[in-house]
């Protein structure tokens, strides 16, 4: 290998601890996850193993309090570990970004006796969670939702269909937004459910362009019935708990898209510096070299604006805006620097024998997931300028 072959990413770390938690995951990620991504990426696999290993290292439940077997980590600590999975795989890092958020609403929200009972095996009992908010017919329109929850005595029997879950149908728990009262947002309340609850089913998986690891399907529930101890939060309170959660979710979507970026960006520096053109090497030629540059240039500004985000949430201040920015930047430098590693490596970018093809494919999805991007920018605005039709 050339010597200016790609390092490992250079981290400002808050503590010798975050460091060593850094180089953990770093052992892990090649141990365990990278000989089989490619294979098991193709074959459509999920690695359900790899799960159970993060969650017996202590690593999917990092951001919440070590009371209930939780990490204790700050935000900025906690994406770096997503970021340094995503480069590796994005099925695992997108997959523990998501556990994080369907155990979200339980932590920040739920009554002490639901968190003793519940988030110990969420954070670190080896269990997987799955975010139930999204339906066939409301996506961005996420309070248009039709899911319903009705009460029968100390029980809530849940009726409708989600759709686009990832996890759906191998989770062991779904944090679910159903609908309890009015129309519109204040009459939808969050629930935790038991991934084996009758009545509760999935669709065949849904056949993706990328992260075909990654099961992503519609997830049925046909009169699951739930106690009224699995109700999260205040009735009616549970698409405020869904936004809240989402603002926390778009910024590990940020650090798993600036993974995948940088993953792309370290496989063309590497093919740039080994092949060999009119007797040097194509990183010697400008256009490639300034390729190059603007690439590495787009992931520092996004690791940057992720971390930013993250130490205003870790701070307690406002970061709504901020982690839409993110989500919204980090994904297309994801979109466009993964689409540029295909370029550098021509016709063998094109290929799957080199990881390009496959960067590029799984990059699409982030700017779709936890708000298009489209949405993001209304979000945006809104902080700038107000609500529309003021």
């Amino acid at each position: 290998m050339p010597d200016r072959a790609p390092q490992p990413v250079d981290r400002q770390l808050p503590t010798d601890e975050a460091r060593d938690l850094i180089s953990l995951v770093r052992d892990i990620a090649q141990r365990e996850i990278a000989p089989n991504a490619a294979e098991e990426e193709d074959a459509g696999r999920f690695p359900r193993e790899v799960f159970t290993l993060l969650s017996e290292s202590g690593l999917l439940g990092l951001p919440y309090d070590s009371e209930y077997g939780g990490g204790d980590q700050p935000y900025e600590v906690y994406l770096q570990v997503l970021e340094e999975l995503a480069a590796v795989r994005l099925t695992v890092g997108l997959g523990v970004s998501v556990h994080t958020l369907a155990s979200y609403a339980l932590a920040a929200y739920g009554a002490k006796q639901q968190q003793v009972e519940h988030l110990p095996a969420m954070l670190g009992g080896g269990l997987l969670g799955a975010y139930c908010l999204s339906e066939p017919a409301s996506g961005s329109d996420a309070a248009s939702l039709r899911t319903k929850a009705v009460r029968d005595g100390g029980e809530w029997v849940i009726s409708g269909t989600k759709a686009w879950i990832t996890h759906g149908g191998i989770a062991d728990f779904y944090t679910v937004m159903a609908r309890t009262g009015e129309d519109g947002p204040r009459g939808i309340t969050a629930f935790l459910v038991p991934g084996d609850a009758e009545g509760l089913s999935a669709a065949v998986p849904e056949k993706k362009m990328g992260m075909k690891g990654s099961p992503t399907a519609q997830v049925h529930f046909d009169g699951v019935r739930v106690s009224d101890d699995r109700r999260v939060g205040d009735e009616g309170q549970g698409f405020a708990i869904a936004l809240s959660a989402l603002d926390s979710g778009r910024l590990g979507i940020a650090a798993c898209a600036i993974g995948v970026a940088q993953a792309a960006l370290d496989e063309a520096v590497t093919y740039a510096t080994e092949r060999r053109q009119f007797g040097k090497p194509i990183a010697d030629f400008q256009g490639l070299r300034f390729m190059l540059a603007d690439m590495a240039t787009q992931i520092e500004a996004g690791r940057a604006l992720y971390l930013a985000a993250a130490r205003l949430r870790d701070a307690g201040r406002p970061f709504a805006k901020q982690a839409a920015m993110a989500k919204l930047h980090c994904t297309d430098t994801a979109m466009r620097v993964t689409t540029d590693a295909v370029q550098i490596l021509g016709g063998y970018g094109y290929t799957a024998d080199f990881p390009a093809e496959r960067f590029m494919r799984e990059a699409k999805v982030l700017q779709i997931v936890e708000g298009t991007n489209q949405i993001q920018r209304m979000v945006i605005a809104r902080h700038l300028a107000g609500p529309e039709g003021r």
